[in-house]
């Protein structure tokens, strides 16, 4: 059974349509990519997966119900979560800070105090600093402190657009690392957009490419590297890379 089902959702911006139609599905411990060039509509499918942006048309179904047009707050207590683009941390804020305004949903205190020990351990360069501010920290750092702090919410769907973007190689493969393993330690499927291919391709079962607003090839991971339609498009030959 698929935990998050999206059909034929339609969104837009005025009189823009961003997206025309899209379909897409993630099961229960699965990391599903969505690949395509920049403009085809993944960041703004992934806000209205979450609650920021309302579907003009179309369903958005999570654990059997429809949560179609629900808000982002709700969304985020019924477990769906968004890592945005650009990391959007509180650069005024300490890391600690951070981390806590993860929980917001959440009322269980204890737990709370739990999880925050879990993500100072799962990532360890957060706890050495831990009292320092947001803005202080590099591009990885801060990426990480994203990620952390979308898992403070116990997501069981966490939403990650672009988690390698501007950083170097060396942290890409720890970013990749994490990812790989926040099914395993926290339980949450993830549904991630990536500009690095080569990265989206390693990670994921399954993957969407999209192309101006629309799902235009979807399969397995091991198919998509073989069709020329996905590197005609957008690989470019780097479907065999991996990051």
């Amino acid at each position: 059974m698929n935990l998050l089902a999206v059909s034929d959702v339609v969104t837009g911006y005025g009189p823009t349509i961003v997206n025309r139609g899209v379909s897409l599905t993630l099961a229960k411990g699965e990391i599903v990519t969505i690949l395509g060039p920049n403009g085809a509509g993944k960041s703004t499918l992934l806000k209205a997966i979450v609650g920021l942006v309302k579907p003009r048309a179309g369903s958005i179904v999570f654990d059997g119900d429809d949560v179609t047009g629900l808000s982002a707050d709700i969304m985020a207590t019924r477990g769906v979560v968004l890592v945005p683009e650009g990391r959007k941390i509180f650069v005024d804020m300490t890391v600690e800070e951070n981390l806590r305004l993860g929980a917001y949903p959440r009322r269980d205190d204890d737990a709370i105090e739990a999880d925050l020990a879990t993500m100072l351990a799962f990532f360890p360069i957060l706890a050495t600093k831990q009292r320092d501010k947001g803005g202080s920290l590099s591009g990885g750092q801060q990426q990480m402190l994203a990620i952390a702090r979308g898992l403070m919410a116990r997501p069981r769907v966490l939403l990650l657009d672009e988690p390698s973007l501007g950083l170097s190689p060396l942290l890409v493969k720890e970013i990749k690392a994490i990812i790989l393993d926040i099914g395993e330690r926290f339980g949450a499927s993830v549904l991630l957009v990536e500009q690095n291919a080569g990265l989206a391709l390693s990670l994921a079962s399954r993957g969407y490419l999209m192309q101006n607003g629309r799902i235009v090839v979807s399969g397995p991971i091991a198919e998509l590297r073989d069709m020329s339609l996905m590197r005609d498009l957008y690989l470019g030959g780097v479907a065999g890379a991996a990051s």
